[in-house]
């Protein structure tokens, strides 16, 4: 039966939001034993989602993204073990083994070391990463060396290559977006919803070009001038290249621990995945309750590590068993915002359900006949109001008979 008490010491390994917000809930819900929280990074935890938006337009500097301020982490009492990152994970004894040697031993673990930026083949020290505080730094050192109007390449067309082109066209830069697919978010979103969304970069003003073969990327002296070259051989100049093209799970460490390891860490509908060790957050393959049976999924969503976190706390403090997720998402990109309800496959069917003379619409992912997701463009009271629709399985019949989206009185709940 789940209950820490003030003998037990819960280890957190990794400092990202997950493992932060893992200690705050934990308090938050009692536990008042000891708290240890490592982080392979030299910096308190921080928020990754504005790096690429307010931190790269230039709204806000790299301190405004802190999570654990001092208050925060003397209200906490947490241990902070940074600049060093985990190794070796013995499960049975439930200690932790640093790169500097040190182990730490508890009576719990939560495994929360998260994602990296994927690299290409291709990678080099001449490229910029927009996955870490440090990352940031080092690509906004650069930016602030270039004039208005000069070209920076972006590799990836995706969430963050949207919101770090829309970030630097507010810098008054030029970003030039190169995408493999036939056209951006295609393998997120699907081919409707991509097709819905293909104007907005244009729209803004944003070079986005699609169908690019990529042979390599070749440094210009050293300040961080570059040429992407193409596969036919052409070739585009920049003043700096960004790489964003999704990223993947810390798991190398956990390699020999006898935990299981299929795109990030195997763990139950309780987040465990051994006694007394759990994983939450973007490093977690979890079963969604709102998938099919025996489904599992890894989501890298800021909402989805929160929402884990808590829940985690909740089970491990009192006992109480985790409730339905529904993963949520956002992106602000090219001045409109894209929200996400549930985890709907890219071949899932899809219907506009909700438009505007704006462009502004809602959109109806199924599966079977059963609604599987929400998507909107800047429609998000739409958007929550139809979180009923995944709260329980619903048919497609139903969601559109009760069209939760405009508020009406039976967006409460079934038909009768």
């Amino acid at each position: 039966m789940p209950g820490l008490s003030p003998a037990d010491h819960v280890v957190v390994v990794g400092a990202g939001l997950a493992g932060w917000r893992t200690c705050e809930e934990l308090r938050r819900h009692g536990y008042a034993g000891r708290l240890s929280l490592i982080g392979d990074e030299p910096h308190s935890p921080y928020d990754r989602p504005p790096l690429s938006k307010q931190v790269m337009s230039g709204k806000w500097t790299l301190e405004h993204t802190t999570l654990a301020t001092p208050e925060k982490l003397a209200a906490a009492d947490v241990e902070l073990l940074l600049g060093a990152g985990a190794t070796h994970l013995d499960v049975a004894a439930r200690s932790v083994t640093l790169s500097d040697g040190r182990v730490v031993t508890g009576t719990h673990v939560v495994i929360a070391t998260g994602a990296r930026a994927r690299r290409l083949a291709f990678h080099h020290d001449a490229l910029f990463e927009v996955r870490t505080r440090d990352d940031v730094a080092r690509l906004t050192t650069r930016l602030s060396a270039l004039d208005p109007g000069e070209v920076v390449a972006i590799i990836g067309a995706g969430f963050i290559g949207a919101e770090v082109a829309t970030a630097l066209a507010a810098r008054g830069l030029r970003p030039v977006v190169l995408e493999a697919a036939a056209r951006p978010l295609l393998g997120v979103l699907g081919e409707e919803v991509s097709r819905w969304l293909a104007s907005l970069p244009g729209d803004a003003g944003i070079d986005v070009r699609a169908d690019q073969r990529i042979a390599g990327v070749e440094a210009v002296g050293d300040e961080g001038d570059a040429e992407v070259v193409f596969e036919d051989g052409a070739r585009l100049a920049a003043r700096a290249v960004i790489v964003g093209v999704g990223a993947q799970p810390n798991v190398e460490w956990l390699e020999g621990s006898g935990l299981v390891l299929d795109n990030g860490v195997v763990v139950d509908e309780r987040h465990q995945c051994a006694v007394h060790v759990a994983a939450v957050g973007d490093v977690a393959n979890f079963a969604w309750s709102g998938g099919e049976a025996g489904e599992h999924v890894r989501v890298e969503h800021w909402q989805v590590a929160t929402d884990h976190a808590a829940a985690l706390a909740r089970y491990w403090t009192t006992g109480e068993e985790p409730g339905r997720l529904i993963p949520y998402f956002w992106s602000d990109q090219y001045g409109r915002k894209i929200q996400m309800l549930g985890h709907p496959r890219r071949d899932d069917d899809v219907r506009r359900v909700k438009e505007t003379d704006a462009g502004q619409w809602l959109g109806l992912y199924s599966r079977r006949g059963l609604v599987t997701g929400l998507v909107a463009l800047n429609q998000p009271r739409a958007l929550m109001l139809s979180k009923v629709l995944l709260e329980t399985p619903t048919s497609l019949d139903d969601a559109l008979l009760r069209a939760p989206w405009d508020g009406g009185p039976s967006a409460r709940g079934p038909s009768a």
